[in-house]
């Protein structure tokens, strides 16, 4: 990436894009599968803090942040696939325009169609 001395603000390359898309899919993978472990063995675990009056006040803490910490667990899951989904659409845009423009300038490639006629009057 370029900083404000050289002119450039962002630089995005296809390399980069088609190298680190992956890793946030395998981090979107693995934290959904700790995720299940994890529910699976606070399932398993029951409510081993007892029913007394102590055990009741450690509830009312623990399973409200236990659910808040699950749902946000999902959704950084989801939030790093997503990631991975939009890494992959750039990169799939940047080759689908890098062949446009060849084509575009290229002596054996395809024309662009030339834009209607928007004058709005007639030819005389």
């Amino acid at each position: 990436m370029g900083d404000a001395s050289d002119g450039e603000i962002l630089d995005i390359k296809l390399t980069d894009l088609q190298a680190t898309a992956p890793q946030f899919l395998t981090h979107s993978s693995d934290l959904a599968t700790a995720l299940v472990k994890l529910q699976g063995g606070l399932a398993a675990a029951g409510s081993p803090w007892g029913a007394d009056d102590q055990g009741k006040q450690f509830e009312d803490q623990y399973v409200p942040n236990v659910t808040s910490m699950t749902m946000a667990a999902e959704v950084l899951a989801l939030g790093l696939a997503s990631i991975h989904d939009a890494m992959v659409d750039m990169a799939d845009g940047h080759i689908g325009n890098e062949q446009l423009v060849r084509s575009m300038f290229s002596r054996n490639g395809p024309k662009p169609e030339p834009p209607p006629h928007t004058g709005g009057g007639d030819l005389q």
